[in-house]
């Protein structure tokens, strides 16, 4: 079983805490299905908001999907002029067979100008 990064992001119509859950469900649950993933086989979940996002915690998401032990942390993303407003990102670590070039990361909505060379 090799560990593997998968990263993801979502942008956010409003800074509500509401809306701010149901997305990031959204995009875990993806990101879950996607790779074949179930809750044993994430090791860590990094999530980052921009600036503009401060209605709640993205990990509490987490918390409400099943996600109870597996160590989650949030962080401010940079702050650049121009960037994407009100977007979360994530970057979780997970155990997988599969080969790095198969692990489908997820970019949901206006996300996915983000990274168009990985984006699935």
């Amino acid at each position: 079983m090799a560990v593997r990064a998968v990263r993801g992001a979502v942008q956010l119509e409003r800074d509500e805490s509401g809306h701010m859950d149901e997305q990031v469900k959204q995009l875990l649950t993806a990101i879950m299905e996607r790779n074949g993933l179930t809750t044993d086989d994430l090791i860590s979940i990094w999530f980052t908001a921009t600036p503009d996002l401060h209605s709640d915690f993205p990990a509490a998401a987490a918390r409400g999907l099943g996600i109870v032990d597996v160590p989650l942390i949030c962080a401010q993303e940079l702050d650049i002029a121009g960037a994407l407003p009100r977007v979360v990102r994530v970057l979780a670590h997970i155990e997988s067979e599969l080969p790095r070039s198969e692990v489908a990361h997820v970019y949901l909505g206006a996300a996915a100008a983000l990274r168009k060379d990985i984006a699935q």
